[in-house]
């Protein structure tokens, strides 16, 4: 762990749970460096506060993380939070530990109800591997259903707290997410919940949503190997909503850009946790690409991955008309893994398509 100490000179932006600022550090930077507070564990320190700060990501110069946090403000406690019912901690056996209220828990309103609750009726379930997906998946339910109502049930494969997500932010405030319910470790959410199982039946029975969608915080963990990346939950998100008795919908993860063989076309990771580690039927959902010669890639790819599963995966080819204009309507940016819409549309496409198949899905009786 690499610790600084600074001192705030600005205030850069701020979304609902977050504030990111411009610290200047006593050693180590040639000019203030960024720095995210999480209001609900360190409060909002002021211009000329003197803070401590995890800087390990940002001197690693990591990507979705490489900024700095802020731990502490030695001269200005925040304030305790009012007493009040929960006692599920998640971040567990961590000094940033929080006790939180869970959805399924004894003392929530809704526990008698998610006790009794063994079914999701029949709800679209879509589960991607990236966080970069999930606005692609609403745009594409909304495409077909505008009025859905949808659930983010948000994993803890990547970040734990939901604040560090502006793009959660910014769809809550377009009216494109019903609710976040974090799972897991992960915290923040409308909702907390224990497990992705509660957290579905949570977005069913407690949220009333049409569908929900199943992704991991931004930021992901991969290694360069077949099994040694976050993302393979994948599977496992899809086991719950089959037991759960909800539809599964299986996000491929799609690129026509990236400069690795393995993620070209159908990325190697959704043909491990679709191909490799999934158990229970699914959905897959397919458009059409714009590059010709990379939607025959793709779709070969696909008739390997449906013949060689150990599931039972049924390909559902979605219409593209109309996926691209409602993707470039969305209320937050586009971009995976440094590009946008423009550099690589198959990412958002494909994503698209699951979300106007589990659209289309909740449409019926």
């Amino acid at each position: 762990m690499q610790w600084r100490a600074g001192t705030v000179v600005d205030e850069v932006r701020r979304w609902p749970g977050a504030v990111e600022y411009a610290v200047a550090l006593d050693v180590g930077a040639d000019g203030p460096v960024r720095a995210l507070a999480y209001t609900a564990m360190v409060g909002e320190p002021a211009v000329g506060e003197r803070v401590l700060l995890n800087a390990s990501a940002l001197l690693k110069g990591l990507g979705t993380g490489g900024l700095a946090f802020v731990v502490a403000r030695p001269d200005d406690l925040p304030a305790d939070p009012p007493p009040g019912p929960g006692h599920i901690v998640k971040a567990r056996y961590t000094p940033m530990q929080q006790m939180l209220l869970a959805v399924d828990e004894q003392d929530s309103p809704h526990h008698q109800m998610l006790a009794d609750a063994e079914d999701l009726a029949g709800m679209p379930v879509v589960v991607a591997d990236l966080h970069s997906a999930l606005p692609a998946v609403l745009a594409g339910i909304r495409h077909v259903r505008p009025d859905a109502r949808v659930a983010y049930v948000m994993t803890d494969g990547g970040a734990l707290p939901a604040a560090f997500s502006r793009a959660v932010a910014g769809l809550a405030d377009a009216g494109w997410l019903a609710a976040t319910l974090t799972v897991g470790q992960a915290f923040g959410g409308d909702h907390e919940a224990v497990t992705t199982h509660t957290g579905l039946l949570a977005a069913r029975h407690v949220v009333g949503a049409d569908v929900a969608v199943v992704v991991q915080g931004p930021g992901n963990v991969g290694t360069g190997t077949r099994w040694g990346y976050s993302g393979v939950a994948c599977a496992d998100a899809l086991h719950a909503a089959d037991v759960l008795g909800g539809r599964s919908v299986a996000s491929l993860r799609v690129s026509g850009a990236d400069r690795r063989e393995r993620h070209r076309g159908i990325s190697h990771h959704s043909r491990t946790a679709y191909g490799r580690a999934l158990l229970t039927p699914a959905d897959v959902p397919v458009t059409t690409l714009p590059d010709a010669a990379l939607d025959a890639l793709v779709r070969d790819q696909l008739r390997d991955l449906v013949e060689s599963a150990r599931a039972a995966l049924t390909v559902v080819d979605v219409p593209a008309d109309g996926l691209l204009e409602v993707l470039a309507g969305s209320p937050v940016g586009l971009t995976t893994m440094g590009r946008g819409l423009d550099e690589d549309p198959a990412p958002f496409l494909a994503a698209a398509a699951a979300g106007a198949h589990a659209g289309a899905l909740s449409a019926r009786p």
